[in-house]
Parts: structure tokens; sequence; C-alpha cells
């Protein structure tokens, strides 16, 4: 069987030099690379081939690194590691907020780098179906606004039928949130059980996953109807839940 390709990470700088450590040290580990000084060239090569991962700095020359955050969020489902001089702790959240996966300050560890990075690819990785001894298990199937999720699968099937394509990390939340239909979590409470996140209480890209989990279920519905939010608390599932 093939080997599968390696992920291909975008670096965004204006500075060469950052540019060549980052490369240096992801393509030492196995990574493709490519590289953009601006905002052009970043959404240029989003458009021409499959990107998995993008760093990105937030003083790029004459451009809001914020603003470019936002409109990658907007057309692309790929994930944001934010690596910047921007050390401010409001910097980071807002960077968060606006979706990014990870926050690195400048001057930065590579190992730090690496580790971050590894951690935001596994989240994003396609949820794989369970092996076969386990099918044979009673099967966990719920339904919920005419969605059904079978978890033994781990499939999720549309109301029309069609399989919808969930990350890992997007997978775990939804089974958190059905599983306890119309009650509130706080951010605290999801980073709790989605085990194996290193996590800080300020870490807020439980934001950023929920935001794309709501892309994928709540199409066409410009105010949340399953994923609410509860201002200043969290989240609730607020569909109508039953096993099948």
């Amino acid at each position: 069987m093939a080997a599968p390709a390696p992920a291909h990470i975008l670096v965004v700088d204006d500075e060469p030099e950052v540019r060549a450590i980052l490369r240096t040290g992801l393509e030492a580990e196995g990574y493709a690379v490519s590289e953009a000084e601006s905002g052009a060239g970043l959404m240029g090569l989003l458009d021409q081939e499959p990107i998995d991962l993008i760093t990105l700095d937030l003083r790029l020359s004459g451009e809001d690194g914020f603003t470019l955050a936002r409109e990658v969020r907007a057309r692309h489902n790929v994930p944001i590691v934010m690596i910047s001089g921007k050390g401010d702790m409001i910097d980071r959240v807002v960077g968060l907020e606006l979706g990014a996966d990870d926050y690195i300050a400048k001057p930065f560890h590579m190992r730090e780098v690496l580790a971050r990075v590894r951690a935001v690819l596994r989240r994003y990785a396609p949820a794989e179906p369970a092996p076969a001894h386990q099918e044979a298990a009673k099967a966990e199937r719920y339904g919920f606004d005419g969605w059904t999720l079978d978890i033994a699968r781990r499939e999720l099937k549309t109301p029309d039928g069609e399989l919808c394509e969930l990350t890992t990390a997007e997978l775990n939340l939804l089974v958190i949130l059905i599983k306890r239909p119309g009650r509130v979590l706080s951010r605290d409470d999801l980073m709790d059980l989605l085990k194996g996140h290193d996590w800080t209480p300020l870490d807020r890209s439980i934001d950023g996953l929920v935001a794309r989990l709501r892309k994928k279920i709540e199409r066409g519905n410009e105010t949340p109807q399953l994923v609410k939010t509860v201002r200043g608390v969290g989240y609730v599932f607020a569909g109508q839940v039953r096993q099948l």
C-alpha cells in the first residue's frame, strides 16, 4: 500500500529569515512546505493547490493578519497556527476567536512549533471508521433534525442520506453534544471532554471547532438552530435528539 502523502504546510511571513527557519524545521520532519510573503500570495496558493495547514504571521507588511485569518476561514476549512511577535494576551484571544487553531508568540522554539503543528493536524484528521470487530457490538445511533449519527461506524448522514465528512475533532464534539441535549456546556467542560487536548483556561480554540461543525450541520441557517451559543457561558445542543 502506498505511503500517505506528507501534509502540505503553507508558511506565511514577510521575513525571509523566519520563512527559512520554519521551512527547514518542517521539511526535516517530512512535511511539504510552500511559502508566501503576503496575503495575495496566501490566497493565491490556497486557490491553486490543497493546503493542510497554514502558519500565519499577524504583522505582514501593510496587512492585517486578523483580517486575512477571517478571509481564509470564510472560504476554506484549513487549520491556522498564528506565529507572531504580537504576544499580548488580547491578540492571542482575538486570534483564536477568529478561528485560529493555535497561537505561538515570537521568538519561538522550533520544537514547540512542530509539537503544535502535529497536534492541530491530528485534530483535523478525517474520522476513521471503527475496526470491523467493533461493528458487531451494539450500535449507538442517534437521530436529530433528519440527521443520523452512527457512533460505532463514526458516520454522519444528512437528511438526504448522504455522508457528511467530519474530522475526528468535529465528530468527537458532535458526539459530546448530542449525548447531552439541552445541557449548557461551558468551554472548560467541552475541553475536558475532548480528551487529549492540551489547553489553558484562556484557550478559545473550541470556538473555532464549534464554528466548523456548524458550517457542516447547519447549512443555510444564518442563526444557529442546533448548536446555540449561551452568551458568557458556552454552548448547548438544541436539536431534538432520539436514540435509534
